[in-house]
């Protein structure tokens, strides 16, 4: 009885406070990754530090609405695992030694036929070593180079991580006016790219659910045990890499920001991409793990409605994502938050149980968010009610 009086009081006060809350979102003025997000102009609100996102919205109440799946659906979810392990690790993947002119060679002089991605730091091509091994070549842009010092010096620091859900770097060159990073080959694109459909492949949701935590346990690895605290900085979609199997693998270490073990924050200029920055590290300067939470946050967002986090077409409440969607979720409409290309239908429990974690990450101030492997845990349990449900 106390605990629906409780609940009962929550939404009578999230009723009140909602359209303040909406409001620390953060409006961004473009898309790309940035240097300094603050030079777009962001706005935050400045609302009181004790206002907290509730942990349930207010909402209609559930009509656990009949699933509807292919027969072979249940068969794509791989079982439990016995014990439950926070950190599975690989045994360590040979690191590559290669001469500048060797990759040269094995990417045909850098041959557009050979491009598969560009981003912040530079492009990104596939090539095929002399023993046939796969591996994925960025290479700096020039024109930044002297900018892309510190994201090169990050990703080789970082060599040293191993984890199924990071992708593996193999080796680095250091050739005059040349930096290169070799990594694994991850042979099935972005994230992204699935959510828009470019790869003829939509989705299906119980795919969506092991990404999110696929990418949950690479994060967790990094806050809680690598060697040294290491914050991503830069979680986003088309940072997350899918294998043939949709097995996901985080990636582009170029900003990340290893922690002091004796401080929960580290002050720091503010990097990342618009859509995705953690309001108070905007605000502060103050960077600490939380903003990786806050990122993911917006990542589970954009994995259950399909939508960008910033969607620069739609105009009002709709541009922003988090925005648009804790509104749907507060007026009781969170099926509508769903991305149209799902097929199946949901039941209605495991949709408000993403999502509420989905706003639970990204609340508005880090001490109303989960840490990363608290949020691997409720991913966890939604999995096994999903199962369940499945074999209703």
């Amino acid at each position: 009885m106390a605990f629906f009086l409780c609940c009962a009081l929550l939404c009578t006060c999230f009723h009140g406070k909602r359209k303040q809350m909406i409001n620390h979102v953060v409006e961004p003025k473009q898309l790309d990754a940035i240097d300094s997000v603050s030079s777009l102009g962001l706005e935050v609100s400045s609302s009181s530090r004790s206002e907290r996102v509730p942990k349930s919205p207010l909402r209609s109440p559930y009509r656990h609405s009949p699933l509807r799946t292919p027969p072979d659906y249940s068969l794509r979810i791989p079982p439990s695992p016995s014990r439950f392990s926070i950190s599975p690790q690989l045994s360590r993947a040979k690191s590559l030694h290669l001469s500048f002119n060797q990759i040269i060679k094995a990417t045909h002089n850098f041959s557009t036929s050979h491009l598969i991605g560009e981003g912040g730091f530079g492009t990104v091509y596939k090539a095929e070593l002399p023993d046939h091994q796969i591996v994925a070549v960025k290479r700096a842009k020039k024109e930044n180079f002297s900018a892309l010092e510190n994201e090169f010096s990050n990703e080789v620091q970082l060599s040293k991580l191993e984890h199924r859900s990071l992708v593996k770097l193999l080796g680095c060159i250091e050739n005059k006016n040349e930096r290169i990073v070799i990594t694994e080959y991850v042979s099935n694109g972005t994230l992204r790219e699935h959510l828009d459909g470019q790869h003829g492949i939509i989705l299906d949701f119980s795919q969506r659910l092991e990404i999110s935590i696929d990418v949950a346990h690479a994060l967790t690895y990094l806050h809680t045990y690598a060697e040294k605290k290491i914050i991503h900085r830069d979680v986003k979609s088309s940072n997350i890499l899918l294998t043939d199997n949709f097995k996901a693998k985080v990636t582009d270490f170029g900003f990340a920001k290893t922690g002091d073990e004796n401080k929960s924050q580290v002050f720091t200029s503010v990097k990342g991409t618009a859509g995705y920055v953690d309001p108070e590290y905007l605000k502060t300067n103050q960077l600490s793990p939380k903003s990786d939470v806050y990122s993911f946050g917006v990542l589970l967002i954009e994995i259950m409605s399909g939508r960008r986090p910033v969607e620069m077409k739609r105009t009002g409440d709709e541009k922003i994502t988090v925005r648009w969607a804790f509104n749907k979720y507060g007026d009781g409409n969170m099926m509508e938050i769903l991305d149209p290309l799902l097929e199946e239908e949901l039941d209605e429990e495991i949709v408000d149980k993403m999502l509420s974690l989905a706003f639970q990450c990204a609340a508005p101030t880090r001490h109303d968010r989960p840490s990363m492997i608290d949020a691997v845990g409720k991913l966890w349990e939604i999995r096994k009610l999903y199962m369940l449900l499945l074999k209703r």
